[in-house]
């Protein structure tokens, strides 16, 4: 929404740090998320330094953040909680990629650019389960990465509570839920996983419960998240949990 803009950016900040160069990043010198090739593009200083980088002001943080990631996800037009869900995402991985998972998770056509239809379908959408279902895509993203081992941990703890702050924005509970803020404890569940959640989801799905998530159970799970109007990713998460009613 048109006034969330200033809190979004705190909380973005907050997970951002402050100076940053590490070698395996492929930003390279970042300050407070913003990296220096950005910098020279965004203030037009094609030879700012990384001290000058450093010296960001809090003036020229807000434009960029503004320019480059919020008014390019059409933040101001999206329902709270959700602006705050794009905007972050589009910070760590792109406005581009950001838009894509939010066109995924609410049916719309996947071209990286929001629009006035991708706006419609997301109203549409329940709030929770568009908060739930990008969140889930964006860290699938991440955890495909070959840094994964390097900066997976703070990408998890980051997505996790971007998924929280979104629900709290949405005024919902950390299920998703109005109202409702349990401390559920599950396990994602996959192609090769084994255990007593495999047999849940295949009770649901009315196939041979066997606790061994096969071929079969990967497809049915498909078919099921397809005919639920859930990203069908084959991957039992959060926001299937919700759906089957085996979390609340």
């Amino acid at each position: 929404m048109k006034d969330n803009f200033v809190s979004s950016l705190q909380h973005v900040l907050a997970h951002e740090g402050g100076w940053s160069d590490h070698p395996e990043d492929p930003g390279g010198a970042t300050m407070k998320g913003v990296t220096l090739a950005t910098y020279r593009r965004v203030m037009n200083k094609p030879k700012a330094s990384k001290n000058d980088l450093k010296a960001i002001s809090d003036e020229e943080l807000q434009r960029i953040y503004s320019k480059e990631y919020w008014h390019k996800c059409h933040c101001d037009e999206l329902p709270n909680g959700v602006d705050y869900v794009v905007f972050d995402a589009a910070v760590n991985s792109g406005p581009g990629r950001s838009a894509g998972w939010l066109q995924l998770t609410v049916g719309a056509t996947k071209d990286g650019h929001i629009g006035p239809k991708t706006l419609e379908k997301t109203r549409r959408k329940n709030i929770g389960l568009v908060i739930d279902e990008l969140c889930d895509l964006r860290l699938k993203f991440l955890q495909s990465l070959s840094t994964w081992g390097t900066f997976g941990r703070g990408w998890e703890r980051r997505v996790e509570g971007v998924r929280s702050h979104g629900f709290e924005l949405a005024n919902l509970g950390m299920d998703g839920v109005a109202g409702i803020s349990p401390d559920v404890d599950y396990e994602v569940v996959k192609a090769g996983s084994k255990g007593e959640w495999v047999s849940k989801v295949q009770k649901v799905l009315k196939i041979r419960v066997d606790g061994v998530f096969g071929n079969k159970t990967k497809q049915a799970l498909l078919d099921w998240q397809k005919n639920n109007g859930l990203v069908a990713d084959g991957i039992a998460g959060r926001s299937t949990y919700r759906a089957m009613g085996l979390i609340f």
